[in-house]
């Protein structure tokens, strides 16, 4: 059964995550700075003190088309690794746009949309996100315009058609419609984009429209609560709690999204779960980068957050797990990392194709290049389990199908896909232009 509040896991943290900080102050921001990018009423649920907020009625009613999602128990991929661990996996494919994504694409549109905002911009990676934010949009009425990274814009046009089928306009990031994508263009004619600037085009535009405002798919706090309705279901269908809880990290959307309340349980001694989060080779914010005040965006035009990041000016390499291709990492992430709270490793993007081909061939499903990381986590776990005889029970999230994904299936079924091993040299790079 869908729940019918989000879990805000922050009251019960041991101590709260650092604020957001006005650049030019190094003050706390306030609402009045956030007004022209997002509506009041998120404003207030990404610093909420109260550990449940009520889901909309609304908003409830469009959740209705897909959820609750279904939890399953992989017995075929068991049964193909000789593995005594059990392995189930809580399928977010089903949704319209066939991912995590629309949780919280449709609170933000609704909020928006109550607020009297015409138009919505946003940026994309993989593009599961902006077909997303698309199908939200046109719940409710309004506008949007995205920003694809050029990477993905490339490789995934019927991600892009999907958005426009849903009524979006989309734009290949860096783009020349905004100072930021002209930038970046000049400073590269054949940049292939980042998350990191093409928020600062999204941004841009929202902050000189009046009556628009800007949605962003992961990161923010009030974007992982809306996730937290995949941990909450996963709670209530599991006929066993989880020894070791697996996800995928790009901003940290769909790991908080699973993991939340499955640590609100261990926090209060109910369970003593372990959780591990896996990122790409090509783009480890967790495992090599520095924890440290930096803007979400490449331009500048955030505010600064304290997070685990790579240097708000890296542009990480091409692979196809777009949604991953982030510099930074979700601050309230950050800060439970910094804890101790879960662990991180990362996993190269061939053994991940392989679980994804391991797990279609077995299971059924087809995923997205951003859950096979978890896969691959999920396998090793389960192999390392068949050596020691352990019978753990591990969950991971399947985050999204990978039907938009095939081009990149085909580059690894013809042996043309490459690991990308991030040099130690671009990091340091990268982070000397963190801001002083």
């Amino acid at each position: 059964m869908t729940p019918s509040n989000w879990y805000n896991i922050v009251p019960d943290l041991p101590t709260p995550p650092p604020p957001p900080l006005h650049p030019g102050t190094r003050q706390p921001v306030g609402p009045d700075d956030l007004a022209p990018l997002f509506p009041m009423e998120l404003i207030g649920q990404e610093v909420s003190t109260e550990r449940f907020v009520p889901i909309p009625q609304e908003v409830l009613d469009v959740y209705r088309l897909w959820r609750p999602t279904p939890l399953f128990r992989a017995r075929r991929l068991e049964k193909s690794l000789g593995t005594p661990a059990r392995i189930y996996y809580k399928y977010e494919g089903v949704s319209p746009a066939g991912s995590h994504k629309p949780n919280t694409a449709v609170p933000q549109a609704y909020y928006n949309a109550r607020e009297g905002v015409r138009l919505l911009t946003t940026e994309t990676g993989a593009g599961q996100w902006g077909s997303s934010l698309a199908f939200a949009c046109a719940q409710f009425g309004l506008d949007c315009r995205i920003w694809m990274v050029r990477a993905s814009y490339d490789q995934k046009p019927y991600r892009r058609s999907l958005m426009q089928v849903y009524g979006a306009t989309v734009y290949a990031s860096p783009s020349p419609m905004t100072g930021a994508g002209s930038k970046a263009l000049a400073d590269d004619p054949d940049s292939p984009g980042s998350l990191g600037i093409a928020i600062s085009e999204a941004v841009e535009v929202a902050a000189a429209t009046p009556e628009a405002r800007y949605a962003l798919g992961s990161v923010l706090n009030h974007v992982l609560m809306h996730q937290t309705v995949i941990g909450e279901e996963a709670l209530t269908q599991l006929p066993e709690m989880p020894d070791l809880v697996i996800g995928c990290t790009g901003g940290g959307s769909n790991f908080a999204g699973l993991t939340f309340p499955f640590l609100r349980e261990k926090l209060a001694g109910r369970i003593d779960t372990v959780f591990r989060a896996v990122e790409p080779t090509a783009c480890p914010s967790f495992t090599k980068g520095v924890y440290a005040y930096d803007f979400g965006d490449t331009a500048g035009r955030t505010p600064l957050l304290k997070m685990h990041t790579l240097g708000h000016s890296f542009v990480p390499d091409p692979i196809h797990a777009g949604g991953l291709r982030y510099h930074g990492m979700a601050p309230l992430l950050s800060h439970m990392y910094e804890l101790g709270l879960f662990e991180a490793v990362t996993r190269s993007q061939t053994e991940c194709f392989e679980a994804g081909v391991r797990f279609a061939r077995t299971e059924g499903i087809l995923p997205a290049p951003e859950p096979t990381h978890a896969l691959a986590e999920t396998i090793a776990e389960a192999l390392r389990c068949k050596e020691t005889g352990e019978e753990k029970v591990i969950l991971t999230a399947l985050c999204g199908h990978g039907h938009f994904d095939l081009s990149a299936y085909d580059r690894h079924l013809a042996g043309q896909l490459e690991d990308h091993t991030l040099p130690q040299e671009r990091i340091e790079q990268a982070l000397t232009e963190l801001p002083g």
